[in-house]
């Protein structure tokens, strides 16, 4: 509580659109003029955004670099009195992107936090889905190398909820091979793409269907939110995949060779099957 008082500033963080600027809120757009400073992720993004709400607030650099050390800068507005507004490039911040760090600062040093709502890429997604919706897991970004990104869906396969994930277009085939291999070939998967733009696009289908629509295409560009809903029926039979395994070792293929047999056939990742064949 070192630095707060009565005048002390508010640190808003304030959501932003994904593409189509009508999705600016009022309030954002009254927050935004009335602050003291702007702390964007990127400052040549944000100024075109500044600019076509006639907002003339100075804007500073805050990404995932120099967050630490804008903090400093940033208390001290808060400490004078004046407000500070967080931005992302789009939607809203903290959500996969930058502004943890200048929310923990100013919670820590008493100043008020306050959020202003709008767009969010994984809530907009979840809502257009057609997915269920009354409990989901937000697991962030997926990592970029497979056998990272297995492990981490191996982690999630057995919740029963929608999961949303953000992706990078230049890897969402792999990512949905992934998926694929380790929740199933018939888990429901959505990918949202460019939401709010104008080449917005749903793809919706089993995780094999939605797999191989994008494995046809050339290329893939845009924001991507990829969904996958809960199990449609019980789980795979790990009970039975390692009566397979068992039963082919016994007819006389090498261990390895049956693991590799029975997860293939199963869809199943070899590390789970590989585990469940050594209980």
């Amino acid at each position: 509580m070192a630095y707060w008082h009565s005048m002390a500033g508010t640190l808003y963080v304030v959501a932003t659109p994904l593409g189509n600027l009508e999705d600016m809120s009022f309030r954002a757009v009254r927050i935004l003029k009335e602050a003291a400073l702007i702390a964007a992720e990127d400052t040549r993004q944000t100024a075109k955004l500044l600019r076509h709400f006639g907002i003339e607030t100075p804007a500073v650099s805050c990404h995932e670099h120099n967050e630490q050390h804008r903090a400093a800068r940033v208390l001290e507005v808060l400490a004078s009195g004046g407000s500070v507004a967080v931005v992302t490039v789009a939607g809203a911040p903290l959500i996969s992107d930058p502004g943890f760090r200048l929310v923990r600062a100013a919670v820590d040093a008493g100043f008020p936090v306050s959020p202003v709502p709008g767009p969010c890429s994984p809530v907009a997604a979840l809502s257009a889905a057609g997915l269920p919706t009354g409990q989901f897991y937000f697991a962030g970004f997926l990592p970029p190398k497979s056998g990272q990104r297995r492990t981490l869906l191996e982690s999630l396969r057995s919740l029963d909820c929608t999961i949303a994930f953000l992706e990078a277009p230049h890897r969402i085939v792999e990512s949905l091979a992934d998926l694929e291999a380790t929740f199933g070939a018939e888990r429901p998967v959505v990918v949202a793409r460019e939401l709010t733009k104008i080449h917005e696009e749903f793809t919706r289908g089993t995780a094999a269907e939605v797999r191989a629509d994008f494995e046809r295409r050339p290329s893939v560009k845009g924001e991507i939110t990829l969904l996958t809903g809960p199990p449609v029926g019980p789980m795979e039979p790990l009970g039975d995949a390692k009566a397979e395994v068992a039963k082919l070792i016994a007819e006389g293929l090498p261990r390895m060779d049956a693991i590799k047999a029975v997860a293939k056939r199963h869809g199943l990742p070899k590390r789970e099957v590989y585990k469940l064949a050594g209980e």
